[in-house]
């Protein structure tokens, strides 16, 4: 079994004993390290052999906060998954948290059920978003002065394969069940998710989600759950 590796990052230390041993009932979770600060973390980032597959970010820590800790490392290491898990559920967290790279967005009040099924998301097709946070980035998305509103782009941007593949993302089907779908190689499904993140500018699977809603590529419907 592929063990998934987590760190946290809360300069609470009874909370990161609670989650710690939560997540590690878990058989297919490892916590390889805990931080206080931002600051810690990227220390360890920068440091380690052995890197997380999904962080657990705090907001509020002294040193560095999580919204600084996430930007920087979304920006060295792309492939970390940074989960946002925290107190503050005001629209300009989540919105900060969103921009600077985080693949989702928890409050510390929520059911360990649903942090574990955070984290497979996560892991799994990139980003997870509740429905609180959708509304959140449409509402950001339709404002005049949502700070997610791009140059305008034509569709012809993209290519149709490009726009098959964009919806499945949507759809958080992972790069094999989009490769079966569409009949074609995972490594060509990453080159076209490679190519979407590029063209539309977005800094991760999350960003090309919302680029896709905003552009009208993809219709969010009711039953449309991100």
């Amino acid at each position: 079994m592929k063990k998934i590796n987590i760190a946290i990052a809360d300069d609470e230390q009874l909370f990161r004993s609670g989650i710690k041993f939560l997540l590690e009932r878990e058989a297919c979770f490892n916590v390889i390290f805990e931080a206080e600060n931002g600051k810690e973390l990227i220390e360890f980032i920068t440091n380690t052999d052995v890197f997380p597959d999904v962080i657990l970010m705090d907001l509020k820590m002294p040193e560095i906060n999580g919204i600084e800790a996430t930007k920087v490392i979304h920006k060295t290491h792309p492939g970390i998954k940074i989960i946002a898990l925290t107190s503050y559920g005001g629209k300009s967290f989540i919105t900060n948290m969103i921009d600077v790279g985080a693949s989702s967005y928890l409050l510390k009040n929520t059911s360990p059920k649903v942090v574990v099924h955070t984290i497979h998301e996560v892991y799994d097709k990139g980003f997870y978003y509740d429905e609180k946070v959708l509304a959140i980035i449409q509402e950001n998305i339709i404002s005049s002065s949502g700070k997610r509103i791009k140059n305008d782009l034509d569709k012809k941007l993209l290519s149709n394969r490009e726009i098959d593949v964009l919806e499945l993302i949507c759809e958080q089907f992972t790069t094999s069940e989009i490769a079966e779908k569409l009949f074609i190689s995972p490594r060509t499904v990453e080159g076209h998710r490679n190519n979407l993140l590029l063209k539309t500018q977005s800094k991760n699977v999350a960003g090309l989600v919302i680029y896709g809603i905003q552009k009208k590529l993809i219709e969010v419907t009711p039953d449309f759950n991100i």
